[in-house]
């Protein structure tokens, strides 16, 4: 037998495996996108049903005050408001410049934020409150979860110590504690944060401590 023909049986050969390969992929490829038909609408129905809940706890929020941030008349409101909701900022104020610093950034963040309530009361009219959390500097927020407070942000040492921190870096500071849900990265504060050891009860910015 000569070469051209032993040439010609071996691509026959070849043809026939390769169609037999490509009928094969062809097969596979029919039974996923069948298989992917079917999971994309068990998938669909899950988002909906998810999108469903998700509706359900907007409402529930916003029923409860969140989405806007509200200021607290009194130490008996504080703990209806705590009990009501998973997450709670508290701002401990008083009538000066930091507070009002952070109003601007909290009035913000809880529009942003709807999963959590952000609130305020004036600790000059709150005693007891202020006294059993402990509250000497002003501003201090108080981060709640679950009707029991979690972690404080003490004035501004953990903000970069001056007034003129960002939205982000105090959103990312929350974030830190899981008093809201967040997905950014982390970054802008990632420097500062690093080493850094001090309790947030050992504040050392002098912006109210009367």
């Amino acid at each position: 037998m000569d070469n051209s023909k032993v040439q010609e049986i071996l691509e026959k050969q070849l043809l026939t495996v390769a169609k037999a390969v490509e009928d094969k992929i062809d097969e596979e490829i029919s039974a996923i996108d069948r298989l992917d038909s079917d999971d994309m609408e068990a998938l669909r129905e899950r988002r909906l049903q998810q999108m469903k809940k998700m509706a359900e706890k907007r409402r529930s929020w916003i029923a409860l005050g969140h989405g806007e941030y509200s200021e607290i008349p009194n130490e008996k409101e504080f703990f209806s408001v705590v009990k009501a909701s998973e997450r709670v900022v508290c701002h401990f104020y008083r009538e000066n410049w930091p507070c009002k610093v952070m109003d601007k950034h909290l009035s913000i963040l809880a529009k942003q934020h709807i999963e959590t309530r952000f609130v305020k009361i004036n600790a000059e009219k709150s005693l007891y409150l202020a006294e059993k959390l402990k509250i000497v500097v002003l501003p201090t927020l108080a981060l709640i979860k679950n009707a029991k407070v979690d972690d404080y942000v003490v004035g501004f040492d953990e903000l970069g110590g001056k007034d003129d921190f960002s939205t982000e870096e105090l959103e990312e500071r929350l974030a830190k504690s899981q008093v809201i849900v967040y997905e950014g990265e982390s970054s802008l504060n990632a420097s500062k944060s690093k080493g850094k050891t001090k309790s947030v009860r050992q504040s050392s910015y002098s912006s109210d401590s009367e």
